[in-house]
C-alpha cells in the first residue's frame, strides 16, 4: 500500500524524504479508513439485502430500506397480508378454521409476527398470547384502512405495527383480522447490524494502525536502532562494524555520515596503532644503531686514558675514530629529527631555482672527496643542456643523493665498488639516475624498500646498521618537489635508482595573460 501512494507520489520508496512520508502517512490515515469503510458498508448492505430476501422475500436492490426501517417491517408481511386479503373477500368462514389460522401464524412468526382474529367483539384466534397488552389497542371495526405497505403504529408498553383487515362473515357478523409486528424482535437484528459495522470499522482502524506501524518501523525505528547499535559500538570501543541503511532519506544520510565517522575513526585509530608501532620500531632501531659507535667511543676513550694509544699515530686514530662515531651518531640523530618532521609534515623547504649542471657539479665534486677516501670510484655524466634548470630545496636535495649514495655505499660488496651518476633530460623532467655495482635487493624485497623501516638485510649487523627510514625520507622529499622515485636491481649485480623532477620553464608573459 504505501508502494501505491509512493507512485502516485512520483517518488521511489527508497528515495523518500520525511516530507513525503508524512504527507503519505497522512493519505493513508484518512483515505484507507474510508475506502475500506466504504467497501465494508458495501458488503453487508449486499449482504443484508440477500438475507432479507432469502428470510423475508422482499426483493430489491433499493437501499432506502437502512434508512426507512418502518418500509423494510411492512414489507415483511406483504405477501401474508394479500394472501388473506382475498381470503376474507372470497372465502370469510376460512378465517375461523384453526389449522389454517396456525398454518399463517408459523408463517409470519419467521418474520418476528402473529395473527389475531378477531369476530364482533371476540378474539377467536390469537397468534400469540403473550402480548396480551397489545390485544386491548386493537382499532375497531371499520377504523383506518391498511394496506399491504402501510399500518398503524402502536407506541405502548410494545412498539408494533398493526395490519387490519376489516371484512364480513357469510352470516353477516363483523370480522377483522390482524397482523402484528412486534418491532422490538427485529431490533435484536439491528443491534447485531450496528455491531458488525462497528466491529470492522475497528478492525479497519486497527489494520491502518498496524500497516503505519511496520512502516513507521522499518523506515525510522530500524535504521534509528541500527544507529544506537553502533553508537554504543563505538562507546565500547570496537570499530568493526557496519551502518548498512539502503535508503535515501534523511536517516539514510545520517546513517551513510555515521559509517563514515566510523571508518574515519577506525582509519584514524589503526594509523595511531601503526605510527605507535613505526616509532617503537624507529626507538629500538636507532638505540640499536647508536649502540654501536656509543660503544666504541667508550672504547677508544678509555684506550686513551688508561694510556694504550701511547704514540702520536694512535692518538691520532684513536681521535679520528672517535670523532668519525660521533659523526655517525650525529647522523642517525637527523634522521630521527627530520623524521619527526615528516611524520608531522613539517620539513621545512626554500625552493629556488637551480642550475642542473652547476648544482650536480658541486654535489659530484663534494660526494667524490668521500669515496676517493673510500677507495670507491665515481662516474659522472650529465646528458642535460647547460642552461636547464628545476625548482628545488638544494639542502633537500642533496639529503636525497647522500641518502642514496651512503645507501649505495653502505652494501658494496665487491672488492673494487663504483657508483655511476647520470643526468638525463626526458621531456620536461631531468631524469637522475644513481647506480651502483653492491650486492643488489631480492625482487621480493624491491616493492618494499621505501617503506618506513624496511630493512632487506634482517641481521642489522654494525656495517649495515641504519634507521631503517632513509629511503623513505628520500621517497617523501622528492614526492613533495613533484617527482617519483623508483629502483630497479639484480642480486649480486648492482642497484640503479631513479627519481624525476619537472623542469622550470618559463611562461610567456602574453601567454600568461591569456590563460
Amino acid at each position: 500500500m504505501t508502494r501505491f501512494f509512493a507512485g502516485i507520489c512520483g517518488v521511489d520508496k527508497a528515495d523518500m524524504k520525511f516530507k513525503n512520508k508524512i504527507i503519505i502517512s497522512f493519505c493513508i490515515i484518512i483515505f484507507i479508513p474510508i475506502l475500506l469503510a466504504v467497501a465494508v458498508l458495501f458488503g453487508f448492505q449486499k449482504i443484508q439485502l440477500k438475507s432479507i430476501e432469502q428470510t423475508y422475500g422482499v426483493e430489491s436492490d433499493d437501499y432506502s430500506y437502512f434508512s426507512n426501517s418502518m418500509q423494510l417491517l411492512s414489507r415483511f408481511t406483504r405477501e401474508s397480508f394479500e394472501t388473506l386479503l382475498d381470503l376474507s373477500k372470497q372465502d370469510p368462514d376460512k378465517l375461523e378454521d384453526k389449522a389454517f389460522l396456525e398454518q399463517m401464524n408459523d408463517t409470519l412468526r419467521e418474520k418476528y409476527s402473529y395473527l389475531v382474529v378477531r369476530r364482533g367483539d371476540e378474539l377467536i384466534y390469537v397468534g400469540d398470547d403473550k402480548e396480551a397488552s397489545l390485544l386491548t389497542d386493537l382499532p375497531a371495526y371499520g377504523g383506518e384502512e391498511s394496506g399491504a405497505d402501510t399500518g398503524i403504529y402502536v407506541d405502548g408498553d410494545k412498539q408494533a405495527l398493526i395490519k387490519q383487515i376489516d371484512f364480513v362473515y357469510t352470516d353477516g357478523s363483523q370480522g377483522s383480522v390482524f397482523i402484528i409486528t412486534i418491532l422490538e424482535e427485529t431490533v435484536p437484528e439491528l443491534k447485531s447490524l450496528m455491531a458488525d459495522v462497528g466491529i470492522s470499522i475497528i478492525l479497519i482502524l486497527i489494520l491502518t494502525a498496524c500497516m503505519l506501524t511496520v512502516w513507521i518501523y522499518t523506515s525510522f525505528i530500524n535504521p534509528i536502532k541500527k544507529l544506537q547499535v553502533a553508537a554504543q559500538n563505538i562507546k565500547d570501543g570496537n570499530l568493526d562494524f557496519t551502518v548498512d541503511v539502503e535508503t535515501n532519506d534523511e536517516i539514510g544520510e545520517l546513517c551513510r555520515n555515521f559509517e563514515e565517522m566510523r571508518q574515519r575513526l577506525k582509519d584514524n585509530a589503526e594509523e595511531k596503532l601503526s605510527g605507535e608501532r613505526e616509532n617503537k620500531a624507529l626507538i629500538s632501531n636507532i638505540a640499536h644503531d647508536l649502540k654501536t659507535p656509543i660503544t666504541a667511543v667508550k672504547g677508544y676513550a678509555e684506550g686513551l686514558i688508561d694510556g694504550v694509544a701511547d704514540t702520536p699515530e694512535k692518538r691520532d686514530k684513536y681521535i679520528r675514530t672517535i670523532y668519525n662515531k660521533a659523526n655517525e651518531m650525529d647522523t642517525l640523530i637527523n634522521e630521527l629529527t627530520l623524521y619527526a618532521k615528516i611524520d608531522t609534515n613539517r620539513i621545512p623547504y626554500n625552493f629556488a631555482k637551480l642550475n642542473v649542471a652547476e648544482y650536480f657539479n658541486d654535489c659530484i665534486e663534494e660526494i667524490g672527496l668521500d669515496l676517493e677516501a673510500k677507495n670507491i670510484g665515481l662516474a659522472y655524466f650529465n646528458y642535460a643542456d647547460e642552461d636547464v634548470q628545476i625548482i628545488a630545496d638544494p639542502e633537500q636535495l642533496k639529503r636525497v643523493v647522500n641518502n642514496i649514495v651512503g645507501n649505495s655505499v653502505k652494501y658494496l660488496d665487491k672488492q673494487k665498488g663504483f657508483i655511476n651518476i647520470r643526468i638525463k633530460d626526458v621531456g620536461d623532467f631531468i631524469q637522475v639516475e644513481i647506480e651502483d655495482n653492491g650486492r643488489g635487493i631480492a625482487a621480493r624485497d624491491l616493492p618494499y624498500i621505501f617503506d618506513r623501516f624496511y630493512r632487506a638485510d634482517a641481521s642489522r649487523n654494525s656495517a649495515t646498521g641504519g634507521s631503517g627510514i632513509g629511503l623513505s625520507i628520500v621517497k617523501k622529499i622528492i614526492e613533495d618537489h613533484g617527482g617519483k622515485i623508483w629502483a630497479t636491481s639484480k642480486e649480486s649485480i648492482g642497484t640503479v635508482m631513479y627519481f624525476v623532477l619537472r623542469k622550470y620553464q618559463e611562461v610567456p608573459y602574453e601567454q600568461s595573460i591569456d590563460h
